[in-house]
C-alpha cells in the first residue's frame, strides 16, 4: 500500500542492490538481533500506511515483545524518513532478498503497492518468515492462487489485516447475527459512501491505476466483502457487477499533473495542498527526487482507469443475496447496512464524516417481526472504529488468544474477499455473472468452519 516508485518495475525492486552510495542506507553488517525472546520484524513498504499503522504504534505498544530488524523500500529517502519516524536503528534496504537473508525476520509486514504484495508474500515465506499483509492480499486470481500454493508449500502463515472486523460496533453486529436475533438471514443491503476528500484521494495516488490497485473493487471493497463473509459466516458463490468512471479522470474539464504545479489551483474544488501535511511532505514530497512520485496527483488525469461508482449483486453459498454499492464522491462518508431475516431486520447507518449531526456512538436498530424495535448504542472509538489497536494486540501480543468472534483472518479469508472484487471487475467487462469457484481452486463453503 506504500507509494512505491511507479517507473521501476517489480523485478528491479527485488534485484536492486542496496544504495550505499546514496548516503541514506545503513550497513546491515552492524545489525544485531538483540534479545532472543523478542520476535524479529521486518517491513517492506515504508509509506504512510506502513509507518502509521504498522510502524510507530507497533513500536510504542509492543517493543517488549518485538523488534524491527529491517526496513525495505524502493525509495531510499522514504526508507530513511520512516526510520526516523519509527525512531529505530535497524538497517535499511532497497534489495528485498538481501534484507531477508541478512536479518532473518520471524514476521514480514507487507505494505507495498497492492499489485506487488504477492511477490513479497511468496518470497518472504520461502525465506522463512510468517507474513502480515495489508489488504488486499493481492490483485488478481493468478497471484491469489500462487500465494495459496506457497503457503501450503512452505508451511508458513499468512495473516491478512482486516481491521474492520475488530471494531466494537461491527463485532456487535456479528454477535447479534450469530445469536439468531433476526432468524435466518436471507438478504443484505450494503452501501458504502466515500466523500470528496477521502474518496478523491484514491484518484490522486497510484490507486488510480487498475494495474497497481486492482481497482477499488479490490483495494477498497475487499474490506467490505470480508465483512460480509465474516458476518454471514459463509462464502460468495457468484457476483454480477456494473459501474463506471463518470466523475473523476477524463470527465474533468480542467486538469494538470499534480496540484502544486497546476494552473487551476484557485478554481479546482479538488485542489489539495500536500505541503500543509508535515507527515505526507516528509514521506513523499521530500523524496520525489528519488522516484518522481506525486502524492498530490490530479484527480482528473486522463490515465485514471478505475471506476468511481460501482454496484454488485452477490450470491452466497448459503443462499443469501447481497445488494452492494460503492460511491466515491459523496458529500459525507460512512455506510448503511441492513440484514433481512426470517424474524426481523438488523440495520445500521454509520456516519464517519460530513456535516450531518454525529453522535458519540454508533447505533444499531433491531426490528422484530410482530415485535418491538430496539436501539443499541456502541461508543465510538478511534482507529477505524477501534479496530486497529485490537488487531495489533492480537497479532503481536496475544496471537494464541481465543478467537471468540472469529476475527483473525488468514489466506482463505483474504482470497474470498478479493475474489468477489476480481469477479466483479471481470463481470463489468464481460456483462456476465462470474462464479467464484472458476477463479482459483477454492470452492465456496455454505457454512465456514
Amino acid at each position: 500500500m506504500n507509494n512505491l516508485q511507479e517507473t521501476l518495475n517489480r523485478r528491479e525492486f527485488l534485484q536492486k542492490s542496496t544504495l550505499a552510495s546514496a548516503g541514506v542506507l545503513a550497513s546491515a553488517s552492524v545489525f544485531t538481533s538483540g534479545t532472543s525472546a523478542k520476535r524479529k520484524v521486518a517491513m517492506v513498504g515504508t509509506g504512510h500506511r506502513g509507518t502509521s499503522m504498522w510502524g510507530i504504534p507497533v513500536i510504542k505498544e509492543f517493543s517488549d515483545v518485538i523488534e524491527f530488524v529491517g526496513l525495505c523500500d524502493i525509495n531510499p529517502g522514504r526508507a530513511e524518513t520512516a526510520r526516523k519516524m519509527l525512531n529505530v536503528t535497524c538497517p535499511l534496504f532497497t534489495d528485498f532478498e538481501k534484507m531477508m537473508r541478512e536479518t532473518k525476520p520471524d514476521i514480514l509486514i507487507v505494505t507495498t503497492v497492492d499489485a506487488t504484495h504477492d511477490q513479497f508474500i511468496i518470497k518472504g515465506m520461502e525465506m522463512g518468515a510468517d507474513i502480515v499483509t495489508e489488504k488486499p492480499m493481492t490483485t488478481d486470481e493468478g497471484k491469489c492462487q500462487a500465494i495459496l500454493d506457497a503457503e501450503k508449500r512452505t508451511g508458513k502463515k499468512v495473516t491478512v489485516t482486516f481491521n474492520y472486523r475488530y471494531s466494537p460496533h461491527r463485532q456487535k453486529l456479528y454477535e447479534l447475527l450469530r445469536e439468531g436475533a433476526i432468524g435466518k438471514v436471507t438478504s443484505v443491503d450494503f452501501h458504502w459512501y466515500l466523500d470528496t476528500s477521502h474518496g478523491a484521494d484514491y484518484f490522486r495516488r497510484w490507486h488510480r491505476l487498475e494495474e497497481k490497485s486492482g481497482s477499488l473493487w479490490v483495494h477498497k471493497a475487499s474490506h467490505h466483502f470480508d465483512l460480509l463473509n465474516w458476518w454471514l459466516e459463509s462464502e460468495p458463490e457468484s457476483v454480477y457487477a456494473q459501474g463506471a468512471l463518470e466523475h473523476y479522470g477524463k470527465n474533468g474539464t480542467i486538469r494538470g499533473t499534480n496540484c502544486r504545479s497546476c494552473a487551476h489551483k484557485t478554481e479546482c474544488k479538488f485542489y489539495f495542498d500536500v505541503t500543509k501535511d508535515k507527515r505526507l511532505t516528509a514521506l513523499y514530497v521530500d523524496n520525489e527526487k528519488y522516484d518522481g512520485y506525486h502524492r498530490d496527483g490530479c484527480v482528473f488525469k486522463e490515465d485514471i482507469n478505475i471506476y468511481d461508482k460501482m454496484a454488485a449483486t452477490i450470491h452466497y453459498a448459503n443462499g443469501v443475496n447481497v445488494s452492494y454499492s460503492l460511491t466515491t464522491y459523496s458529500p459525507y462518508e460512512g455506510y448503511r447496512i441492513a440484514f433481512n431475516g426470517t424474524k426481523g431486520r438488523l440495520e445500521a447507518w454509520v456516519k464517519e464524516s460530513g456535516k450531518m449531526t454525529r453522535e458519540p456512538y454508533d447505533e444499531l436498530m433491531l426490528s422484530k417481526n410482530f415485535g418491538e424495535v430496539e436501539y443499541i448504542k456502541i461508543p465510538q472509538a478511534e482507529g477505524h472504529g477501534g479496530g486497529d489497536a485490537r488487531l495489533r494486540d492480537k497479532i503481536f501480543r496475544n496471537p494464541n488468544a481465543a478467537d471468540t468472534f472469529r476475527q483473525s483472518a488468514g489466506s482463505r479469508d483474504g482470497a474470498m474477499a478479493i475474489l468477489v472484487g476480481i469477479g466483479a471487475r471481470k463481470s463489468m467487462k464481460t456483462g456476465q455473472p462470474v462464479k467464484i469457484a472458476d477463479l482459483t481452486d477454492l470452492k465456496p463453503l455454505a457454512v465456514k468452519a
